[in-house]
């Protein structure tokens, strides 16, 4: 994988870069949807395409469980297996099994836990889930980390820290000792952790860029902190790692929270939001959120947004789709998931514009000026 840094804005951290991988070029900054089980819920790969989406997203933890990385490297890769043909990016695991409070063991070995689906055990190790990347073929691989929980001790942040680093240290000897067997390049980034504690995360950074990692993500957040913090160590995180590197900010997807961290260097985002809330009956236009269950949309036979070139938005109404939830009818969750990730697609691609033009501010601020942030009433 290669990064091209493109523009930098001049009055912001703001920048427009290119991602070219083995599976193809990637323009950022960037949204991913979440194909958490080589599926984006209730999307086609087609829908995807058209919404304008060129790099999703699996999830290590669940493509392992089910139906298992031997099956999906003897399909050809999970680009192969579920017919998408562009980048994908997999995350570890680690959040998920580490979500498994009660369920797992963790040392400095790895962590063992309990299957959320059978109850059987079973045991990631950094180098473990580097091969179950290796076999899934995805672009671009995550190492094993330890997300810290919010809130946390700062005794409790610097050892997950110190032991995160330290399966980074293992994951890329062992990304860098074995091939791919599907015979497509990966790249491997190193994830930065330390909670809401600057000292941690500038440890963090300090450790992981020796080991000189493809791209960095920035872990642990959007879990539960005030957004301010966020924004502190989104804002810290941005002005230490190397410019010459992708930075990839993992979960956070608010629309505003994504153009506050463009505006901060950050280059790569994914979050469930958009496809979880769409499958709720809530969707995304740019003056706020709408919720299509409400009465309101009864008889509203306007599209979801006049300007938005999404199929649902050029073809549907509001009266239809709230029809479509109140009867419980699968394609309003179809058609509001295909908004909801163009719009999200559409904010990044403004992003990117505005950058190249030199406008960004202009525009970061004349969006979030007509962005309202509760629900359109």
């Amino acid at each position: 994988m290669k990064f091209k840094l493109e523009k930098t804005d001049t009055q912001s951290a703001a920048r427009s870069g290119q991602l070219h991988t083995a599976h193809g070029k990637v323009q950022t900054p960037v949204f991913m949807p979440v194909g958490t089980q080589a599926s984006v819920k209730t999307a086609s790969p087609e829908d995807l395409e058209q919404a304008g989406a060129r790099i999703i997203l699996g999830n290590t933890y669940h493509l392992y469980l089910r139906p298992g990385h031997r099956l999906i490297e003897e399909s050809g890769g999970l680009q192969s297996f579920m017919s998408w043909p562009h980048p994908i990016l997999t995350d570890s695991g680690g959040f998920q099994v580490f979500s498994l409070a009660e369920l797992r063991k963790i040392n400095d070995e790895g962590v063992r836990f309990q299957s959320h689906i059978d109850g059987s055990y079973h045991t990631f190790t950094p180098e473990l889930v580097v091969d179950i990347q290796r076999s899934l073929g995805s672009d671009i691989m995550m190492v094993l980390d330890e997300c810290a929980p919010f809130p946390c001790t700062h005794e409790y942040a610097l050892k997950a820290n110190e032991r995160t680093v330290r399966w980074a240290e293992r994951s890329i000897t062992h990304f860098r000792a074995t091939k791919p067997p599907l015979g497509k390049e990966q790249a491997l980034f190193g994830i930065v952790q330390g909670s809401t504690y600057e000292d941690v995360r500038r440890q963090s950074m300090q450790q992981l860029l020796k080991m000189d990692f493809d791209g960095y993500a920035v872990g642990g957040l959007a879990v539960g902190e005030p957004k301010s913090a966020m924004m502190n160590i989104t804002q810290l995180c941005g002005d230490l790692l190397p410019k010459h590197k992708p930075r990839y900010l993992m979960g956070v997807g608010k629309p505003e929270d994504i153009v506050h961290a463009i505006s901060l260097g950050m280059d790569m985002f994914d979050c469930v939001i958009p496809t979880r809330n769409a499958r709720n009956g809530t969707v995304f236009t740019w003056i706020g959120r709408l919720v299509l269950k409400n009465s309101q949309y009864e008889k509203d036979f306007q599209p979801i947004d006049a300007s938005c070139p999404c199929y649902t938005c050029r073809t549907f109404s509001r009266a239809y789709l709230r029809h479509l939830f109140q009867a419980q009818e699968i394609l309003g969750l179809r058609l509001a998931t295909i908004h909801n990730i163009t719009f999200y697609m559409q904010i990044v691609k403004n992003a990117r514009e505005a950058i190249q033009k030199g406008i960004f501010e202009e525009w970061k601020n004349q969006f979030l000026n007509n962005y309202q942030m509760t629900e359109q009433v």
